[in-house]
């Protein structure tokens, strides 16, 4: 299928070939019929991307300040690669549509194949043929309306929230200030409502537009008549309520809106402009000022959009469902015109001239639609049906090892997943790997399929998981993708017979775990590496070798400071995706094992209030300890993680991958590392392909990493039953 991308780093548009989504449980695939061009927020975007890098960062300070950070705890080279990768990446443009259901997913009973929705999101309703889009972020059109006007469904309802927090009443008085597209359906809602409306927006031919769909006046922000109609209508007291709907550097809005505005009048922001409050004159009229955040209620809550968990209406009236459903019902009912807006309809082939045009000012519009081939909405046929004490599991290990493959024979890799991580840290390692091919991409997005295809040079992007396990040429296959998704597919990975690299976690429950070691049971495939990467860190093996034997036990303590997730982040999806430390926690786990040569026999855990900081100890068969402090209360400017071992009268440090040092009869210290923290990725990924080349023993023991898994799971135990919890070895 195709779709419109653009590349942020050099300002490429393009209508790019990508696979087809794939359609998930708690959605609809839709064929989209009309999808709406955002003039504001999409052209601002484009703009962005022409900009040179100073000019990137100038406009963008609060993605500088993640930057900087990052550079703080992952070091600049590794920075620098996340954020070049992320920036040389095709992005999606698109929010607003209206399309024809082509399938439904488990779980999804208010529509059927062939009904027409509206649908809205900026990673769900994209300017593309296909789009899988969530339950919460869809709504039934109702019968006549249409498809090129629900296909406003989105910014009406952005709109449509906005007047919401404005809180309007019969009789009252309103100035809209900006009137591009979402100011001239402000207008339309308040107008509706039964509010007298006034317009500010420099264009003439807009003022005489909102004028046309029901303001009562406009005019220029700067003219007196503009302030003359205001005091007419309010005999001299100011608007009730100011919607400021435009967009730009300049703070005129907000001094006008102070001007204007009665007092104890509100002020809401709905557009994304210059808010440099005037204090004087927003204190001495007491101004209530009030954003509205997009669509409404649920937005950018991923339990709500993705996961489909409606918001009671007794409690929240309002949600970003209801608000779209509620501005179809308006455009049906005719309470609200669109038609007048719609400047230009473009076929979605033209979509790059089409932004060229727009850009350059060649193109005056207040709103662009984009007619898609095939099925409208509008003609008899639609799209094509749908086809309808805790216990370490026994590890029952298979060979061992795989036959040796042809001397010389490339081996053919493929990704299920391609998120920053995969991007990032695991992708630029094989791609300049001798003797490796990049086989096929699989994601459950098509623009990130294409992306890894285009940067790292997969023969084949697809959405399709069953494109890989079915195919007899893939020697491996990595799961990079969410962590309550690993366990599964890489059951379903062994079972098809392939040699399998998971990102940690290897399971979020006992029952995953032991899920994956049936399937390694029943096919006799034992040929699984979990990416527990720390213990191939070149710094650390050398501290661990500068060490020597142990000959008594060992105290270990190591520091995580894991720092506070920003909020959205879905490592805080805690119901489907596990805690944090059920993510994360097995990264530690395995490097202290690994320093300390054995497994875990019991787990004890402590946390804070909210289970935000962490303490866990570990203990080992020789009585060996280990105590992983695990925080996000700490300061973002200390080193990530710090490790202490002591024994037999020597002392091994980890300063953050950076320095390491062993002190004992003799002293010994590293260099600091003058370029980046290499923690071991480069090492595991080439352990594991030599391992996948030979046919010889994995890089890691299948039981070794079983028992981290299981030690890690524990933890949540301890901390429930508030008592150490016995790791009980099968015998």
């Amino acid at each position: 299928m195709k779709q419109v991308v653009q590349n942020y780093k050099s300002g490429e548009l393009a209508v790019l070939d990508v696979p087809v989504p794939g359609c998930k449980p708690g959605g609809v695939l839709v064929r989209t019929a009309y999808s709406l061009i955002s003039t504001g927020t999409e052209l601002m975007k484009v703009s962005e991307a022409g900009m040179s890098m100073l000019g990137k960062a100038r406009s963008r300070p609060d993605q500088v300040a993640k930057v900087m950070q990052s550079v703080a705890t992952n070091g600049l080279p590794a920075t620098y690669r996340k954020v070049m990768g992320k920036l040389d990446s095709y992005t999606p443009l698109g929010y607003s549509l209206c399309g024809v259901v082509e399938q439904v997913g488990a779980g999804v009973d208010d529509v059927k194949v062939g009904d027409l929705v509206a649908c809205a999101g900026n990673e769900h309703a994209l300017h593309a043929e296909l789009n899988w889009v969530p339950k919460n972020l869809y709504t039934p059109v109702p019968d006549g309306l249409a498809p090129r006007h629900a296909a406003f469904g989105t910014v009406g309802s952005i709109a449509l929230q906005g007047v919401r927090q404005g809180e309007p009443q019969l009789g009252e008085v309103a100035l809209v200030i900006g009137l591009g597209l979402i100011g001239q359906l402000v207008v339309q809602l308040l107008a509706a409502a039964g509010v007298r409306v006034v317009g500010a927006d420099p264009d003439p031919v807009r003022c005489a537009l909102a004028e046309q769909l029901g303001a009562v006046a406009c005019g220029d922000p700067g003219s007196a008549a503009l302030e003359a109609a205001v005091s007419e209508l309010t005999g001299g007291h100011g608007v009730d309520q100011v919607y400021l709907a435009a967009g730009g550097g300049s703070n005129q809005p907000v001094e006008l809106a102070a001007h204007l505005a009665r007092d104890r009048g509100r002020v809401v922001d709905i557009g994304k402009c210059r808010l440099d409050l005037p204090w004087n004159a927003y204190y001495e009229k007491e101004l209530d000022v009030r954003f509205s955040r997009s669509y409404g209620p649920g937005r950018y809550d991923p339990e709500y959009e993705l996961d489909g968990r409606d918001y009671p209406i007794g409690y929240v009236r309002w949600t970003e469902r209801r608000n779209l459903a509620c501005f179809l019902d308006l455009l049906a009912r005719g309470r609200v015109d669109v038609e007048p807006l719609v400047s230009h309809v473009a076929e979605f082939e033209d979509a790059v001239e089409t932004y060229r045009r727009l850009k350059d000012g060649e193109l005056k519009a207040v709103a662009v639609l984009f007619r898609y081939p095939g099925p409208t909405g509008e003609e008899s046929e639609h799209a094509v049906e749908a086809a309808p004490v805790v216990a370490v599991p026994a590890v029952r290990r298979g060979t061992g090892s795989a036959p040796a493959r042809p001397a010389g024979a490339p081996v053919r890799l493929a990704f299920v997943g391609a998120g920053n991580y995969a991007s990032s840290m695991l992708l630029p390692h094989l791609a300049q790997r001798e003797g490796v091919t990049l086989s096929t991409v699989v994601t459950t997005t098509a623009l990130s399929a294409a992306n890894a295809r285009r940067k790292f040079g997969f023969a084949r992007a697809t959405t399709d998981l069953d494109a890989v396990l079915g195919d007899p040429s893939v020697d491996a296959v990595f799961v990079v993708t969410r962590h309550s998704s690993h366990a599964e597919l890489t059951r379903q990975a062994l079972l098809a017979g392939k040699t399998v690299f998971v990102e940690k976690p290897l399971a979020l429950t006992e029952d995953e775990l032991a899920g994956v070691l049936a399937a390694v049971e029943e096919s006799g495939n034992d040929r699984l590496q979990v990416g527990f990467n720390r213990r191939f860190a070149p710094l650390l093996r050398e501290a661990k070798s500068r060490l020597g034997v142990r000959t008594g036990p060992a105290s270990l303590r190591y520091l995580v400071n894991a720092g506070r997730l920003q909020h959205g982040s879905w490592y805080l999806r805690q119901g489907t995706e596990g805690t944090r430390f059920a993510g994360e926690g097995g990264h530690f786990v395995d490097t202290a094992s690994w320093l300390l040569d054995a497994d875990p026999v019991s787990v004890y855990a402590v946390a804070s209030s909210g289970n935000e900081d962490l303490q866990v100890v570990l203990r080992y068969p020789d009585d060996s300890t280990a105590t992983i402090s695990y925080v996000t209360t700490g300061a973002p400017g200390f080193p990530k993680e710090t490790l202490d071992l002591v024994a037999d009268g020597k002392v091994l440090k980890l300063d953050d991958f950076v320095r390491a040092s062993v002190h004992g009869p003799k002293r010994w210290v590293s260099s600091r590392l003058p370029k980046a923290r290499d923690k071991g990725q480069s090492a595991e990924l080439a352990a594991f392909v030599r391992a996948v080349r030979t046919g010889g023993p994995m890089p890691v023991p299948l039981e070794s990493l079983v028992a981290t898994t299981a030690a890690t799971l524990a933890v949540q135990a301890a901390l429930t039953g508030g008592a150490p919890v016995t790791l009980a070895r099968p015998r």
